[in-house]
C-alpha cells in the first residue's frame, strides 16, 4: 500500500467485524463512519484476517479495507499484523477489541486500545474458552504497551486501574453514541408494530445476546410473577441471537412461547429500531455492562427503561430510568409493574430518556478518539510524529 496522501494513517483491527456483528461490531462500525466525516479526519486503514461484514458502507465512508489472511483471529492480530504495519506507511494502530499485539515481532507504531469491559477477568465463566484464550493471556502487557486506552465508561475504567495499575496515566473514557435512526414513532407507527410483532396492547422488550450476564432467568421470574398476578400483564419479547450456555434459557423460553413470551432471534438494524419502538417498557437487568448500549438505544426511542443498578449502567440511564437490583426478582417485578401501571411514570421516564440519549452521540465519540489518537501519535517514541 502506497500513498501520497499527507494526512495520518490509522490501521483499525476490523476483527470484530469478521463474525455477525454484536455490541463491539457496532461502536467499531460506528465509529469509522463518524471519524470518516471529521473535517480533519485521519486517513482510515481497516485491517483484519477475513472480509469483514459491511465492509462495502466502510468503504463508502472512505475506510480503506485490507485482509491478510490467517486461520485464526487472535493469531492474525500476534503474528502477521505487527509484520504489515513494519512496511513504514501506518502512523497509528487502533484496536476497538480489548488487546493489542504484544508477542514478537513488537507492534512497531504507537497503539490505541478500547477496552470496554473486564468481564473476561471479572466474571471468566461468562465466557467461551475461546474468548478466554484469545485475551487473557494479552491483557496485562496490552495496557503495559498501549499508549492510549479508552474506556467506554468511568466504571470500567475502574476496574482497568483497579486490576492493571500499568494503565494508571492512560486511560481516557469516551462515552459511546447512538444513531439518529433511533427515535421515538409516531402513534399510528407504533400501533402498525405492535400489530405485526402480536401484541396490540404493547409488550416489555429485552435486546441482547442470550448468554448468563444477561440475566434472562431473572427477567423471565419477573414476568412470570406478573402474569401470574395479572393475565393481562404485557408479553415479553426478547431479541437477540443465542449465545454461549444458552440452551437452558432457550428451552424456558420456548416453553413459555404459549403464554406471552417469544424469542424473536437476531433482528436486522430497521427492524430493531421498530422493535424498540414499540415497545411499552424496556427491562435489561444484566448483572455487569462495560456501557449497555441497547438501554441507550431504548431510552434514544423514547421507551421507559428498568435497567440494573451496578456497573456502568447508573452512569448511563442517570435518573431517566428505574434501577433495581438485578439479582432480586421481586424488585424488578416491582419495577415493571410500575411502568405498566403509572403512565405519568412512564411517560416521565421516556421524556428523560430522550432528554439524556441527546448527549450519547457517535459525532462526539468520534472527535475524542481523534483527540487521543493525536496525542498517542505525538508522545509516543516510536511514532513518525514524535520525531
Amino acid at each position: 500500500m502506497t500513498s501520497t496522501d499527507p494526512r495520518p494513517t490509522v490501521a483499525v483491527d476490523l476483527r470484530a467485524l469478521v463474525p455477525e456483528a454484536t455490541g463491539i461490531g457496532v461502536y467499531t462500525g460506528e465509529l469509522l463512519a463518524a471519524l470518516g466525516e471529521l473535517p480533519d479526519a485521519p486517513r482510515l486503514v481497516g485491517m483484519a484476517h477475513s472480509e469483514p461484514r459491511g465492509s462495502s458502507p466502510l468503504r463508502d465512508a472512505g475506510v480503506e479495507v485490507e485482509v491478510q489472511p490467517a486461520p485464526l483471529g487472535v493469531w492474525w492480530q500476534q503474528r502477521t499484523l505487527p509484520k504489515r504495519l513494519q512496511r513504514g506507511d501506518v502512523d497509528l494502530l487502533f484496536s476497538p477489541l480489548q488487546t493489542l499485539p504484544v508477542m514478537r515481532p513488537p507492534c512497531p507504531v504507537p497503539a490505541v486500545v478500547t477496552v470496554h469491559d473486564l468481564t473476561v477477568v471479572l466474571r471468566p465463566e461468562d465466557h467461551r474458552f475461546k474468548v478466554r484464550w484469545s485475551q487473557l493471556p494479552f491483557l496485562g502487557r496490552t495496557m503495559a504497551r498501549a499508549s492510549r486506552i479508552v474506556a467506554d465508561s468511568r466504571a470500567t475504567a475502574d476496574d482497568l486501574l483497579f486490576q492493571f495499575p500499568a494503565s494508571r496515566g492512560k486511560v481516557e473514557v469516551i462515552h459511546l453514541g447512538v444513531g439518529p435512526e433511533y427515535r421515538p414513532a409516531d402513534e399510528e407507527t407504533v400501533a402498525e408494530i405492535r400489530r405485526e410483532l402480536g401484541a396490540p396492547e404493547g409488550y416489555i422488550l429485552f435486546v441482547g445476546t442470550l448468554e448468563p450476564r444477561k440475566n434472562l432467568p431473572t427477567l423471565l421470574n419477573a414476568w412470570e410473577v406478573l402474569r401470574d398476578a395479572d393475565p393481562d400483564f404485557p408479553p415479553l419479547l426478547l431479541a437477540g441471537g443465542a449465545g454461549w450456555h444458552s440452551d437452558a434459557v432457550q428451552r424456558r423460553i420456548a416453553g413459555l412461547e404459549g403464554h406471552g413470551v417469544r424469542h424473536l432471534g437476531r433482528l436486522a438494524p430497521g427492524e430493531l429500531v421498530r422493535a424498540y419502538q414499540g415497545a411499552t417498557a424496556f427491562a435489561y437487568p444484566s448483572l455487569y455492562e462495560g456501557f449497555g448500549l441497547p438501554v441507550l438505544e431504548a431510552m434514544a426511542c423514547g421507551v421507559p427503561c428498568v435497567t440494573a443498578d451496578t456497573s456502568s449502567l447508573p452512569e448511563v440511564v442517570g435518573d431517566a430510568g428505574l434501577l433495581v437490583d438485578p439479582r432480586n426478582v421481586a424488585e424488578l417485578a416491582a419495577a415493571l409493574q410500575r411502568l405498566v401501571a403509572e403512565p405519568a411514570l412512564a411517560a416521565d421516564l421516556a421524556a428523560r430518556g430522550r432528554e439524556r440519549a441527546r448527549r450519547f452521540t457517535w459525532q462526539r465519540a468520534a472527535r475524542l478518539h481523534a483527540e487521543v489518537f493525536s496525542q498517542a501519535m505525538h508522545s509516543d517514541p516510536t511514532s513518525r510524529k514524535a520525531r
